[in-house]
């Protein structure tokens, strides 16, 4: 696949988990997330081997801080030569500019992070967000595009919207994503591949329902198939 839709959450404790697992995997077939655990764990150097293995890298740290903090992480971030990274939409306009300016467009993409899928009416409304989840999607992913972000992490329920109100070249980027005989864990907010792909969504962020598989790579192949739209 030359541009692989699934992105494979390596949400793992320690970098042998992520590194055996990877060694099961095609490039091609997938890119993969590294995340606050497992770069916390492991530090850049798993990047570099994951990347040394031919794997595109989504850095997913939600950098979320004063705008010369987060500037200052992403410039270290596209340093590491990663496919993406994120921010905190919540952290505001100069922070989406700082972070805008540390990485050139067309270099690695910066995307912003919305609402996360484990929020619902009642969660925005405790930390005073009124209205629905959808609106604090909308005014996030819209704020991000005026300064120049690649696109936005969401949920895939949220995607059509977000297509229909932006369009373009802006990434939609959809965890919370599920096979349908799969169990939700603590995400709300969760759609199937093929569902997610027809909303919209570009990119999918996808974790157990393949990392904690049997035979993951069974699994992927599947996963492929049915966004293709092919049958097994």
């Amino acid at each position: 696949m030359r541009d692989p839709r699934i992105i494979v959450a390596l949400d793992f404790p320690d970098a042998k988990q992520a590194l055996a697992l990877t060694d099961r995997l095609e490039p091609g077939s997938c890119r993969v997330k590294v995340g606050k655990e497992l770069f916390t764990a492991a530090g850049p150097q798993v990047v570099e081997k994951l990347m040394g293995k031919g794997f595109e890298i989504f850095l997913d740290l939600k950098f979320h801080d004063i705008p010369s903090t987060v500037m200052k992480a992403c410039k270290a971030a596209a340093g590491l030569g990663v496919w993406m990274m994120n921010v905190h939409a919540l952290g505001g306009r100069k922070m989406l500019l700082a972070a805008r300016q540390a990485v050139p467009t067309g270099t690695a993409k910066v995307i912003a992070v919305t609402l996360l899928t484990s929020m619902e009416h009642n969660d925005l409304k405790e930390i005073g967000l009124n209205g629905d989840p959808q609106d604090a999607v909308q005014r996030l992913a819209l704020l991000a595009n005026d300064c120049g972000l690649d696109g936005v992490v969401c949920s895939a329920q949220e995607a059509p919207r977000l297509k229909q109100i932006i369009g373009g070249n802006f990434c939609l980027v959809t965890p919370g994503i599920r096979p349908i005989d799969a169990s939700m864990d603590e995400q709300k907010r969760v759609t199937t591949p093929r569902q997610a792909i027809d909303n919209g969504a570009d990119y999918l962020v996808i974790g157990r329902p393949i990392t904690q598989a049997a035979d993951p790579v069974s699994i992927l192949r599947r996963l492929n198939n049915e966004i293709a739209g092919r049958a097994e």
